[in-house]
């Protein structure tokens, strides 16, 4: 059967909308996902300040210690706030693009154990009960609510996921011979890598941690522990940046006014991010004893391997802005950038995340070094390069989105618009000085997670550091607190009837290939096989010579 011509690009034509019912579970979940960002960001507004030596536990009544407020910050920004807003953005931009229903029991199923486990997160983590920081490996032990509530949020991230399979599974049968619609095939393409990169974590929650916290394991392996988390846990930047990602490739070109430069393109970056994510996490764990160096070496180089599909994000996404650009009137080498509609709070949000990433992403080439990681490894140089990463790529797009999300979602005209970019600019100055600040004390030694409000040991070298850490994360915190007025105002006061009909798709600049190597590129399951095999070679050796666990440790609640 002949490929119909619009089925594959990004851009529908054919004025599907979503059913009221399944905008609900959608709008609920991404919801939760705004709420965990402004409870986190107290949070790192008074992580910020305690490197500037603001003694952050006399002003926030109720924070037990500096560890307590860290675990929540972390939690709150980097799990809850992105995964919950990735469970309902992917569905409704799988559902519009294929045109067709979701499945609204798992919606829900979706949305029941998304909000079940940030229940039990909440409880553990404000009774005091898990102050284990974000990354929560052993000998650290938490309550079992912690462990147990973290599991059903990423299993409302599988039924999630299942829901979609199920969707581009029906819309195949439906158009056999057809490419997959572009943002279909990259939302799904975007929860497959994070479902198998869940799947050592869920190892270590299930098999290990839950278990121990609950008193039926005396002890813990904790090498073991930290090995499951960081397998997980570098491949999560990507879960997190995979959704941002597909905004910048499928709606924000039509927002600039232009069109995505590439389909192929596209759809190889995100196959590259899904192939090489996974088996990278033990640049992690360099200074690590009981792991080889040849082990660390090879994760080096998939490392690095996996910036690659970053820089064709760069190419893609530079020329598809260019595009817009110029057709809105801009001349000459630069003149496209100025041209960019810079007044639309939702483009401007975006292009900051893109600006900041570019910084994010050479620190950490740093990180990934092995000898130069030694000189930054567990130093404030870590938080500054992340908050570069997803606290400006991730946040930051999702504040953009959310500019034109909710309007689309709640059918209110957005408030505030003029706020709005103020919200950005604000925060993206302030990025930037506390991403200078955390990193020029790395650089000077300044060790990550101390209270350096009472410290004992300090170094005057740290004191510049610390205040423009102070600074930036002043203006962050302000920043996103005027993103939260809008929003609050849009959905409460916004006019009724003045939300966009449509999200806004973008067209490709040439239609994709019906024949040869980039039809290959759809077929998920090829590359879901070709990832396996990756992940066997980089961690195989691994297991194979350390396994069994070996459970020493007993559990430890220093805070």
């Amino acid at each position: 059967m002949s490929a119909r011509p619009n089925t594959a690009t990004v851009y529908d034509p054919s004025g599907y909308d979503v059913p009221e019912s399944q905008k609900k579970p959608m709008r609920w979940a991404i919801y939760i996902g705004y709420a965990a960002l402004i409870a986190g960001i107290f949070h790192g507004f008074a992580q910020a300040l305690s490197y500037a030596k603001i003694d952050i536990l006399e002003y926030f009544p109720g924070l037990r210690n500096y560890y307590q407020g860290l675990t929540a910050h972390g939690v709150a920004n980097a799990l809850i706030f992105t995964f919950s807003f990735s469970n309902g953005f992917l569905a409704l931009m799988t559902a519009r693009a294929l045109s067709r229903k979701l499945n609204s029991a798992l919606l829900w199923a979706s949305l029941a154990l998304l909000g079940l486990g940030n229940v039990l997160v909440i409880f553990a983590v404000v009774t005091g009960r898990a102050s284990v920081l974000y990354t929560s490996y052993a000998p650290l032990q938490a309550h079992w609510t912690y462990y147990t509530g973290l599991v059903l949020v990423v299993l409302s991230t599988w039924a999630a996921l299942l829901n979609m399979l199920m969707a581009l599974s029906a819309w195949r049968k439906e158009h056999p011979g057809e490419r997959v619609p572009l943002l279909a095939f990259i939302s799904v393409c975007s929860y497959v890598m994070w479902f198998l990169a869940s799947l050592p974590i869920a190892v270590l929650f299930l098999g290990f941690m839950i278990p121990w916290s609950t008193g039926l394991l005396a002890k813990t392996d904790p090498l073991l522990s930290r090995t499951l988390f960081w397998f997980t846990g570098h491949a999560i930047v990507y879960a997190w940046l995979l959704p941002a990602y597909v905004s910048w490739y499928a709606l924000i070109p039509r927002q600039a006014g232009g069109k995505l430069a590439s389909d192929s393109l596209t759809r190889l970056a995100f196959v590259l991010f899904l192939v090489l994510s996974i088996p990278t996490g033990l640049h992690h764990q360099y200074t690590d004893p009981g792991i080889s160096t040849a082990m660390k070496t090879l994760h080096l180089l998939m490392t690095f391997g996996v910036f690659f599909p970053s820089l064709a994000t760069a190419f893609t996404i530079i020329a598809s802005l260019e595009i817009g650009g110029r057709a809105r009137g801009g001349k000459g080498l630069l003149g496209w950038f100025t041209k960019l509609p810079w007044g639309d709070p939702s483009v401007t949000a975006q292009l900051l995340a893109m600006i900041t990433f570019v910084f994010g992403g050479i620190t950490g080439l740093i990180n990934a070094s092995f000898t130069m990681n030694q000189v930054i490894h567990n130093t404030t140089w870590i938080p500054g390069h992340f908050h570069m990463t997803v606290g400006s790529a991730v946040a930051l797009t999702l504040v953009g989105v959310a500019y034109w999300l909710i309007p689309y979602l709640t059918g209110k005209e957005l408030w505030g618009r003029r706020i709005g970019l103020w919200s950005s600019w604000l925060y993206t100055i302030g990025v930037l000085i506390f991403a200078r600040g955390m990193a020029s004390a790395g650089l000077e030694g300044m060790p990550r997670r101390i209270y350096r409000a009472r410290a004992t040991y300090d170094l005057p070298s740290w004191e510049l550091g610390g205040i423009l850490t102070g600074i930036g994360g002043t203006l962050m915190f302000v920043g996103l607190l005027l993103f939260f007025v809008v929003i609050a105002m849009t959905i409460l006061v916004g006019r009724k009837g003045g939300g966009p009909e449509d999200i806004p798709f973008s067209e490709t600049l040439h239609p994709p290939k019906t024949s040869g190597w980039e039809v290959s590129m759809d077929r998920l399951m090829l590359w879901v096989g070709v990832a396996l095999v990756l992940i066997v070679i980089a961690y195989g050796p691994f297991f194979a010579g350390y396994l069994p666990a070996k459970l020493v440790s007993p559990g430890f609640n220093f805070f």
